[in-house]
């Protein structure tokens, strides 16, 4: 004897509950939105970051020049004469007794700017300047910097012309002259 059992459907209706498998449009440019502000507000930071710490490389290098110069001054009584410096190369004794002051000369951390030297022809004095990018860098407060730059330098290279800012001089000159 065969006997065949039919079940039916014993399956309970329900009503229709969203299954959350991800996120939503909505949620999913609102995320966006969030990163793309704080990143924003990372970069601006980070730049000004790195503006800062090229104003401060400057500042070095030219602390660093300085006291090459004085060293050069002690040996000889004198400054080197403008014609003498160059940017990237030595400063060494010109007597042939091969001292070196200061092996390389640096040259401005940013490739549109450069340093300037002034000195007179006797070489009794000297001036030595370079451009500062940050417009609130402290040194406009203390005096160190002038903010239109100081006449006559020119910091740019080619014939960009950049403002000179900063100045270091030697003992017995004034950046204000």
């Amino acid at each position: 004897m065969n006997l065949v059992m039919r079940t039916g459907s014993l399956r309970k209706t329900t009503p229709f509950v969203p299954v959350r498998g991800g996120f939503t449009l909505i949620e999913l440019l609102i995320a966006v939105v969030i990163i793309g502000i704080l990143a924003a507000i990372g970069l601006g930071q980070f730049h000004t970051a790195q503006i800062r710490s090229r104003d401060a490389q400057r500042k070095e290098n030219l602390s660093a020049v300085a006291k090459a110069l004085e060293m050069y001054y002690g040996d000889h009584s004198q400054y080197p004469v403008a014609a003498d410096l160059s940017w990237g190369f030595s400063l060494e004794d010109e007597a042939g007794q091969g001292t070196v002051y200061m092996k390389d000369l640096p040259n401005d951390p940013s490739s549109g700017a450069k340093y300037d030297y002034e000195a007179d022809d006797n070489g009794s004095y000297y001036k030595l300047y370079a451009y500062i990018e940050h417009g609130a860098d402290r040194c406009f407060n203390e005096g160190q910097c002038l903010d239109g730059g100081y006449p006559g330098a020119n910091c740019g290279q080619g014939e960009e012309a950049l403002p000179c800012h900063y100045c270091l001089a030697s003992p017995n000159a004034s950046c204000q002259e």
